[in-house]
């Protein structure tokens, strides 16, 4: 117990550490960090009353402009398909293509190197970064 007890109060200089004939360890601290390391609580302090914490609103609304279905043009209708669709949705089969076509550099992820459709979507660049795609796309939607 002792030598155990030594091993844990090393790193603390608020202890005051008294030996006894007995070889019994006693500790005078009233530091809490070293009260656990001794005692194995968390603190010698009491738990504090915690106030019953009200149920949180779901105020959070999706964005209406996000959720309005876009037109989309004939190049772009040829790499994620035709119809109307959300913003978000246009995103989602975007990157579809690129994962599913391994288009994305190898050695920078942010880099989507383009193949013979996306470089219509894109105006023409072979890579572009995957910040700067969806100002690109967003010229195709009306």
């Amino acid at each position: 117990m002792a030598t155990l007890a030594k091993k844990r109060l090393q790193g603390c200089a608020d202890i005051g550490i008294l030996y006894s004939p007995i070889s019994r360890l006693e500790v005078v601290t009233n530091h809490p960090r070293c009260f656990s390391a001794i005692y194995g609580r968390k603190s010698m302090a009491k738990a504090k009353k915690s106030k019953p914490k009200k149920a949180k609103k779901s105020g959070r609304k999706p964005n209406a402009a996000f959720m309005r279905p876009m037109s989309t043009t004939s190049t772009l209708a040829a790499v994620i398909g035709s119809g109307a669709m959300p913003r978000t949705e246009v995103t989602k089969k975007l990157w579809a293509y690129i994962k599913r076509n391994n288009l994305q550099d190898k050695m920078n992820r942010r880099m989507i190197n383009a193949d013979d459709k996306l470089r219509a979507v894109f105006g023409g660049k072979s890579q572009v970064s995957m910040f700067d795609m969806t100002k690109l796309v967003s010229k195709h939607l009306s």
